[in-house]
């Protein structure tokens, strides 16, 4: 086995990579078949073994571009149905956004192919390692687009029960020790029994943690209150090309929409509509009027609401992508984690105008200020997202150690009935599962959704239809162990393993 590895040729491997990393999308929603990123990680660990630094790295590229092609390939149709791109440009675009995005994926892997691609334990320790470092980068790297973690799958697995304690991140590290663990089994199956003791060690300890994942998913770290919150949800399904129109009628028409479907919720406790739910050709102070007459009927039933809106601050001459509280809710919270392009553009003067999807009225928002505090509603606190904002794992975490409940305010209509919808709902579940929060989570076109502290969906609306849906949430004060410490610890963590495989080495090589 391992002679037929080893003398594989460039181009095959290189394909095999591509194929492997494309391959992972099945183990996401909406397809969920997690053993497939087990088997195509054991396919990558064992391309990387026992390669040349240039082999690694350009297998580790491929893999990457696999990866990001196929997880990702939604961003096509923002780029072309709303940006006005044309199909061949917008799919060379998405290419190339993947190819950034492997060159990202692949940093880690230098340390990998640097120091630890001939050690005895390079695949069993160094590569989950190497790869929670890279997942804990692309949280924070060029303001971080942290997508398509392999814990995301994990929803349902025996490795549930890590998320509350390590996080996602945690369970991307089992699942690579465990393909890393298999690549060795699949390398040395012809091996002596004497250089076996390690990998069976390793082994055992994979059995120990998919065991113990399937017992910790039985214990709630964070007990709810007793007191039942009323939730009223608004999906307008307003189509995106009328939202982006700065059409009069159609503004009004969105008004009337959002007066008419919260007519029958105001007997609950919140009621919630999504991001941007005001039309965007409305700022806050612009809509005030109208925001008035809501709060007024808020007020009057003893509800609290909250609502996207864009927020002007004049005097600074900026704009936020904003949630507002009206009625029994209290409080503004602008977002602090915008997308590239998307709701602004990181080089304005050079990219402005080559081409619709860089004039796109939303390409104007300014980062909101890091140390706000979420919203109150009838006493209870809430932390905000916005959005991209709910992805962010440590974000949410830290910011729920002072709230009792999660809200998530969403416009996915840029990406139409794609996968992306899905890919995003199952990441929202997963902030759910390590805060040990209620989350709900509103959106404009659907799914819509009241998720529980353990991460499973309660009640969900439909997608592209207007409706109006109910739901029940409890208030959870207590925190969870991921609350406590974050991912901080599994990155020093992560690097201080690093450290301990390379140290020997580097004091043989500097006593020879």
């Amino acid at each position: 086995m391992p002679d037929k590895i080893l003398n594989l040729s460039q181009p095959i491997a290189l394909i095999i990579a591509l194929i492997s990393g494309a391959l992972i999308t099945l183990s996401f929603a909406p397809f969920n078949i997690w053993p497939i990123a087990l088997l195509s990680l054991t396919t990558l660990a064992l391309l990387l073994k026992e390669q040349s630094f240039k082999s690694i790295l350009w297998r580790s590229f491929a893999f990457g571009v696999g990866f990001y092609s196929a997880g990702i390939h939604w961003i096509y149709v923002s780029i072309h149905n709303f940006g006005g791109a044309s199909p061949m440009l917008a799919g060379f675009l998405v290419f190339i956004f993947a190819c950034i995005m492997a060159v990202v994926f692949t940093l880690p892997f230098y340390v990998f192919a640097r120091w630890f691609n001939r050690h005895a334990l390079g695949l069993i320790i160094a590569l989950p390692a190497c790869w929670l470092l890279g997942e804990w980068m692309r949280t924070w790297l060029l303001t971080g687009f942290p997508w398509l973690f392999l814990g995301y799958a994990h929803l349902n697995s025996p490795l549930t029960g890590w998320a509350p304690i390590t996080g996602v991140m945690g369970i991307s590290f089992i699942l690579v020790m465990s393909a890393g663990t298999l690549a060795e089994w699949i390398w040395k199956v012809k091996g002596q029994p004497t250089k076996k003791i390690s990998l069976i060690i390793a082994s055992l300890s994979c059995v120990a943690f998919w065991t113990a994942g399937a017992s910790l998913k039985n214990i709630t770290w964070a007990e709810p209150d007793t007191a039942p919150i009323k939730i009223g949800m608004v999906q307008p399904n307003i189509d995106q090309s009328t939202k982006l129109s700065f059409n009069q009628d159609t503004t009004i028409a969105a008004l009337d929409q959002l007066r008419d479907l919260s007519t029958d919720l105001w007997t609950n406790d919140w009621v919630i509509w999504p991001e941007a739910a005001i039309p965007t050709s409305l700022t806050y102070q612009d809509a005030l009027p109208f925001l008035e007459e809501i709060n007024s009927k808020a007020s009057e039933h003893s509800a609290a609401l909250f609502t996207g809106v864009i927020y002007e601050d004049r005097a600074k001459q900026k704009y936020y992508n904003s949630i507002a509280g009206l009625g029994e809710g209290y409080g503004f919270y602008h977002k602090r984690r915008l997308v590239p392009f998307g709701e602004y553009l990181p080089f304005p003067n050079q990219v402005r105008g080559l081409i619709e999807f860089f004039n796109l009225p939303t390409s104007f928002i300014h980062l909101g200020p890091q140390d706000q505090h979420g919203l109150i509603a009838k006493g209870v606190r809430i932390t905000p997202a916005i959005c991209y904002e709910i992805v962010y794992p440590d974000l949410i975490a830290q910011a729920a150690k002072e709230t009792q409940v999660l809200l998530s305010v969403n416009n996915l209509g840029w990406f139409l009935d794609s996968i992306q919808s899905k890919q995003f709902m199952q990441m929202a579940q997963m902030r759910a599962l390590e805060t040990g929060r209620y989350l709900v989570y509103s959106t404009n076109n659907g799914p819509s959704a009241i998720i529980d502290n353990h991460g499973k969906i309660l009640n969900h609306s439909d997608s592209f239809k207007a409706q109006t849906f109910t739901g029940v949430i409890y208030a959870v004060k207590d925190w969870t162990p991921f609350m406590v410490y974050g991912s901080g610890p599994l990155a020093i963590l992560s690097t201080l393993l690093l450290l301990s495989l390379s140290t020997p080495l580097l004091l043989k090589r500097q006593e020879q």
